[in-house]
Parts: C-alpha cells; sequence; structure tokens
C-alpha cells in the first residue's frame, strides 16, 4: 500500500464512523421533520469534512491526488442533485410523513456506500485487466450525456420498479406507517411497512445513478482510494441537501443540461487519455465552470412554471402498497 494510505483509510473510516453515529445515534435519535436550519448545519458540516479530508490527502500524498478526490466530488455531487429530485417524487408518491424521510435516507445512503464499493472494486478490476475498458467507459458516458441532455422529464412510476414488485408479492405488508419502523406486529404477525417499499425504491434508484456515476469518476482518478472517498464524501451529505433544497429542485432548470456536458466532458477526456491526458488541474476546472453557468444561468433565467413547491407534486391517494 502506497505510504501514508494507510493512515488516510483509517481517518476516512474514524471520520465517517463518528459522523454517522453522531448523526443517527445523537441529532436524530428521535424521529422529527428536519428543519431548512438544521440541514443548512449539516450541509456546511459535510461539505467542510470533504475540504478538510481533500487537505489531508494533499499533506500526505500530494497536490495531484488532492486535486483527483475534489474532481472526484465534485462530479459525483454534482451528479447526486439529480438523486434529489427523484427522492423527492418517492416520498411524495408514497405519501412519507417528513419526520421518517431522514431514516428512509440514511439507511438508504448506508446502502449506497455498500453497492458502490462493489462496482468500484469491480471498474478497478476491469482496468486493471483490460485497457481498452476506458475507451468503452469514456463511449458510455458520452452516449449518456446526449441522452441526459436530451431526454424529456419523466413522472415516477414505482409500481413498474421490479424490486418493489417482487417484495410486494414475498413481504407481508401493513396498509399503515407505524412510526419510523420498517417492520411491525400486528396481532402477533410480523409486517413489513410502508417505509420498507420506500426504502427499496430509493436504493434500486441510486443503484441505476451509480451505472453513471461510477465510470464518471474513473475518468479523472482510477486509484481506489480516491474514487470511493470522494464518492462516500458527496453521497454523505445528500440527506442534509436534499432536506435543503427540496422545495427549490425545479428552479434547477439547466440542472440536466449542466450535467449532460459534465458527462460528456469526463467521457471525451477518457476517450482521449491515451495521446492527449488532459491534466486534472484542467479537469477540475471545467468541470467547476460548467456548474457554476449551470447555476448562475438557472438563477438568471428561471423557469416560472417550475416556481411551484414540492406540496404541488403530492399525489390526491397514496399508492395502495398491499
Amino acid at each position: 500500500m502506497i505510504p501514508g494510505e494507510q493512515l488516510m483509510w483509517l481517518i476516512f473510516a474514524v471520520v465517517v464512523i463518528g459522523a454517522l453515529a453522531l448523526d443517527l445515534g445523537v441529532v436524530n435519535r428521535k424521529a422529527h421533520e428536519v428543519t431548512t436550519r438544521q440541514a443548512a448545519y449539516w450541509v456546511v458540516f459535510w461539505v467542510s469534512l470533504a475540504l478538510a479530508f481533500g487537505a489531508g490527502i494533499y499533506v500526505l500524498r500530494g497536490s495531484e491526488k488532492a486535486l483527483e478526490f475534489f474532481a472526484g466530488y465534485l462530479i459525483e455531487e454534482s451528479l447526486s442533485v439529480d438523486n434529489l429530485f427523484v427522492f423527492l417524487l418517492i416520498f411524495n408518491y408514497f405519501r412519507v410523513p417528513g419526520a421518517y424521510q431522514h431514516r428512509v435516507l440514511f439507511w438508504g445512503i448506508l446502502g449506497a456506500l455498500v453497492m458502490r464499493a462493489f462496482f468500484i472494486g469491480v471498474g478497478v478490476a476491469l482496468f486493471e485487466a483490460f485497457h481498452w475498458v476506458v475507451y468503452v467507459f469514456g463511449a458510455f458516458l458520452i452516449f449518456t450525456g446526449f441522452k441526459t441532455g436530451l431526454q424529456k422529464e419523466k413522472g415516477l412510476e414505482p409500481e413498474t420498479n421490479p424490486i418493489l414488485r417482487v417484495a410486494r408479492r414475498l413481504i407481508p405488508m401493513a396498509g399503515d406507517y407505524h412510526g419510523e419502523r420498517f417492520f411491525t406486529r400486528v396481532g402477533g404477525r410480523l409486517l413489513a411497512t410502508p417505509l420498507l417499499p420506500v426504502l427499496l425504491v430509493v436504493e434500486s434508484s441510486d443503484l441505476v445513478f451509480a451505472v453513471d456515476s461510477i465510470p464518471a469518476i474513473f475518468g479523472v482518478t482510477r486509484d481506489p482510494f480516491i474514487v470511493y472517498t470522494s464518492n462516500v464524501f458527496a453521497i454523505m451529505g445528500l440527506r442534509s441537501l436534499f432536506f435543503l433544497l427540496s422545495n427549490t429542485l425545479k428552479l434547477f432548470r439547466f440542472l440536466k443540461q449542466g450535467l449532460a456536458v459534465v458527462l460528456c466532458f469526463v467521457g471525451f477526456k477518457m476517450l482521449i487519455s491515451g495521446f492527449l491526458p488532459i491534466p486534472i488541474g484542467i479537469s477540475l476546472g471545467i468541470i467547476g465552470m460548467v456548474l457554476v453557468v449551470t447555476a448562475v444561468a438557472s438563477l438568471v433565467f428561471p423557469d416560472r412554471s417550475a416556481t411551484k413547491t414540492a406540496d404541488s407534486l403530492h399525489l390526491t391517494d397514496r399508492v395502495d402498497l398491499k
């Protein structure tokens, strides 16, 4: 293992486990609706942790690895913003009370950490065994970028989710929420509450997003440590970012176009990496510039029809989970 990397893995594990314990065991021990102020504090907390960790990488492993970490973090954070709108649709579709949404996202993101570790491991193994995989990933990202930029908004259809359909057939379901529990006993019978299907849909949605985001980060680094840690810090702040931006997500009208440009750029970078490698500093600057332009354009040229709050997305009737 590279000198300094063992220490960084240890620091990473301590920081993440400590933050999760503080989150679930102290701050959010009891179910409650997360306020905008609380969410803002936690967003600052996670961003500060990521910046501090990147500084630690700079000290122990040098400036290039630090830039790779920040580029990976920026890519994963920007691509993850698209997840937030999906989370919003899922919670409104299933009419999840605000007090229970944090618990669903907490366990959903823990599951995402495991899934992404698996995908990253597979990706690293493929790159080590077959160099031409970089061109396959590059072409895939360019295709995904064009698809993302051109496709129209679609409504959420969890009923077509195969994982949810299998779960409804195999697992007895309770008709109502029972606090923040995923399982409950009714008449001596163990039943899954509606929170379990919600968690399954959240997990399967992240699985789909991981298919795009993992190849994207390999466009800036193939160091497993950098890939995984930047992923973790990006998605760990997703819950707080969701509660902070849930009422304003629709205002980011050019989000998809910005993400499409980022995906296409990273894909192009991978395709030409064999004969014209783009320095990591330039890559980080281009990605950051695209995201800033996207955000500013969304504010300067707002979509008037998107000024509705998240409440307008509620369905008239809650979906039947039985």
